[in-house]
């Protein structure tokens, strides 16, 4: 059996009807488990969830649209995962939101918030709502897609970066907490990758060409870069790493400035 097998496995994807999200689901599913495609709108969510079967077979992936802002929403997710597959043995928490681009100094209220509860709060309900029954059956896993801006500073996502650096402590409480009952807990990392969600940080030429200048790998990330470290985390091949944080990044964060 491969280490990075995960037949009879099940896993809730959050924020992948795209990018980084979708990659790990489609990498998942690749490597055997059953995915649940989940974000805000239905149309996308079930057009990836049809992919994915097509690819890998049918019943492989469902489709339950959510949004990570409603605690009703999410277990209602919770729910219906349980009802199709009977259980969720991997949760991706990879859904989040940047409403801000500027300086911490100007951002507003209602907008610093909204990255908290979308990018923290939300993350723990999302552990509330679905480790409980990981701790019943002693076993589970729950990956925190957080960035590399959690361990610097920014003049213009700081806010972000702000609530990416909490993840990284949510992870290590939650995996102190839920170690005992075999219930590992990470966050991954990434670097700048190519995905909507971080259009504005490389779309810029100039801007991408000073990034890549100093990275040690001399190109940003694209999703399929981070779902290897998800699928890692997820399998055996990860059964004695928990509370750590992934730096997933072509070396950005040791490169020279």
């Amino acid at each position: 059996m491969s280490l990075f097998d995960l037949t009879g496995k099940s896993a809730v994807i959050t924020g992948s009807s795209r990018g980084i999200g979708k990659a790990i689901a489609e990498r998942m599913a690749e490597h055997g488990a059953k995915v649940v495609i989940s974000s805000r709108k239905a149309e996308a969510c079930d057009a990836v969830a049809a992919e994915i079967n097509q690819r890998f077979g049918q019943g492989c992936a469902i489709s339950v649209p959510a949004s990570i802002s409603s605690k009703d929403d999410l277990k209602r997710l919770t729910e219906t995962t349980n009802e199709k597959f009977g259980k969720i043995d991997i949760l991706v928490a990879n859904a989040a939101s940047n409403p801000h681009y500027g300086s911490t100094l100007t951002i507003s209220d209602e907008a610093f918030r909204k990255i908290l509860e979308n990018n923290v709060i939300a993350n723990n309900w999302l552990a509330q709502l679905v480790v409980p029954q990981m701790v019943e059956r002693k076993d589970g896993v729950f990956i925190i897609v957080s960035s590399i801006g959690g361990l610097r500073g920014s003049p213009v996502i700081g806010g972000y970066n702000v609530s990416k650096a909490a993840d990284f402590q949510l992870a290590r409480n939650l995996a102190v907490e839920l170690g005992p009952h075999n219930v590992r807990v990470n966050c991954i990392a990434p670097g700048l990758v190519r995905t909507d969600f971080a259009r504005a940080l490389w779309e810029d030429p100039e801007r991408l060409a000073r990034t890549t200048a100093t990275t040690p790998l001399r190109r940003i990330g694209e999703p399929d870069d981070i779902a290897g470290a998800a699928v890692f985390l997820a399998s055996a091949a990860g059964a004695f790493v928990t509370g750590q944080a992934i730096v997933v990044d072509g070396g950005s964060t040791i490169g020279w400035s």
